[in-house]
């Protein structure tokens, strides 16, 4: 039986990864420490821009904040990938933190992160299941409505895993 590798899943789905983002502010985007790679908050930028804007209950609805959280998806894969040496480096992901920028009577932030989830259970199978946290917030940076962050392994060299 063979099995395919997050690039190919990647291309079978259709997607292929952005430039991973540079920082507009003064931090780095991974940090690495070991086998572990602490990828900074990513919002959904598309060529550089953020382009769905607004607040969940508000101006945004569940469909265009997944959307959205796909995009901050995919920016931390390329972020975690350009670290690791390449998608097909990045082992596994251990924990999602997703930022839903909502009012206060919108209660649908695991949903919208749901979508995060399900793109990276497609890109890494098994290893794509993660912890996971959904929070509500009053605002985003550039009107975001949605920023995600991200802990991913790396494989380790000796083991090949």
């Amino acid at each position: 039986m063979t099995t395919s590798t997050p690039s190919e899943r990647l291309a079978e789905l259709g997607l292929t990864l952005p430039d991973p983002a540079s920082p507009s502010f003064d931090y780095v985007p991974v940090r690495r420490e070991g086998r572990i790679l602490y990828v900074a908050g990513q919002l959904p930028k598309e060529d550089g821009e953020v382009r769905i804007t607004g607040r969940c209950g508000e101006d945004v609805d569940v469909a265009t904040a997944q959307r959205a959280a796909e995009i901050c998806t995919l920016q931390g894969i390329a972020c975690a990938a350009a670290e690791a040496g390449g998608i097909d480096e990045l082992d596994s992901v251990l924990r999602v933190t997703g930022f839903v920028a909502s009012t206060p009577d919108f209660h649908e932030q695991p949903r919208v992160l749901d979508a995060a989830s399900r793109l990276l259970g497609q890109i890494f199978g098994e290893a794509g299941r993660h912890a996971r946290s959904a929070v509500g917030v009053a605002a985003l940076p550039r009107r975001a409505p949605v920023e995600i962050e991200f802990l991913f392994t790396v494989r380790d060299l000796a083991t090949g895993r």
